[in-house]
């Protein structure tokens, strides 16, 4: 029997599923990010916005964020918040199945996020159990210990990563992405990083055109061109 039609749609196109940062909306970065995917009509994209949650760090102030914020800045060495790291994960893989069983094939979802959101990506396509179509992490870190190796299955370990990262960051620091990127390729991942001299805590121009490219080839989209929009976040 031939799969429904909708679900036919689903499993030819691909899916970027975006994971803002702290204290941001889905629609903001919908707003920063979508443009530079306008001429991939093909291709969807989701931006979820996190739950508002009280931070101790900015003195239990009410923010939009998917796990609690233990320090800043982040560091290679700072104690995570696994606990609400691993319900975000959750979270996101409701969303993943959800698109697989609509038709999407897993290859063809990517994972990404900016600072918190790109932390949550990398914890999530880690913990998922199949292979996806990749994970892009922007000014982000891994926010699992070590110990939650033996816990990354073979499958996950075949999905590319692209990381991003900002040598002038002040807010994740550039030793949390090194060590993040350190400890993928010790799991035998692919993991490609880029690294700006004069970049903060911020998403620019550069980055997401590189986003988009690493991201159409990939899905064998062709490319058009896209309005360079130079944003900034956190």
């Amino acid at each position: 029997m031939a799969p429904p039609p909708a679900a036919a749609a689903a499993a030819e196109r691909g899916l970027v599923l975006w994971l803002h940062g702290s204290a941001e909306t889905g629609e903001q970065s919908r707003a920063q990010v979508a443009p530079y995917f306008s001429a991939a009509p093909e291709l969807r994209l989701s931006f979820p916005t996190a739950p508002t949650v009280p931070i101790a760090c900015y003195g239990d102030e009410v923010i939009n964020a998917w796990f609690g914020i233990p320090e800043v800045p982040i560091t290679a060495t700072t104690v995570r918040d696994e606990k609400g790291v691993l319900k975000a994960v959750e979270h996101v893989h409701e969303m993943i199945n959800q698109e697989v069983a609509a038709g999407t094939c897993p290859t063809n979802i990517f994972v990404s996020g900016l600072s918190q959101g790109g932390a949550l990506a990398i914890a999530s396509v880690l913990l998922y159990p199949k292979t996806l179509g990749g994970c892009v992490v922007f000014s982000g870190s891994v926010p699992l210990s070590k110990s939650f190796a033996e816990r990354v299955s073979a499958e996950a370990r075949k999905t590319p990563v692209l990381w991003f990262h900002g040598m002038a960051d002040r807010l994740v620091l550039i030793e949390a992405g090194h060590a993040g990127c350190e400890f993928l390729q010790e799991l035998g991942m692919a993991c490609e990083f880029k690294a700006y001299p004069d970049l903060g805590h911020s998403l620019v121009d550069e980055e997401l055109q590189y986003f988009r490219q690493w991201i159409l080839q990939r899905l064998e989209i062709s490319q058009g061109t896209e309005t360079a929009r130079p944003s900034s976040s956190s």
